[in-house]
């Protein structure tokens, strides 16, 4: 069983009436479901962003150091294709 924040907030009207207008037009029934639609795809995004702060702090820990010119991404680009299933 999980507990339940309540949480009351001011906000001047304009911005009340944005949140609304916005959570109508996305289909939601209230603004509070749509304010806690939005607060968990920030929840996803900052959790997606860690995960790629971790793989790219993994990567650049991976191995010896390389130049990334641009000969190397062509390369790099030309091989990637190279896997892509042909029709």
């Amino acid at each position: 069983m999980s507990a339940s924040l309540m949480l009351n907030i001011s906000l001047p009207d304009s911005v009340g009436a944005a949140i609304a207008q916005q959570a109508e037009r996305a289909g939601f029934d209230t603004a509070t479901d749509y304010l806690v639609h939005l607060v968990l795809r920030d929840q996803e995004r900052l959790s997606q962003q860690a995960k790629i702060e971790a793989l790219l702090l993994e990567g650049l820990e991976s191995g010896e150091p390389i130049e990334a010119t641009d000969e190397w991404w062509e390369r790099k680009r030309s091989a990637l294709i190279a896997q892509l299933p042909t029709e």
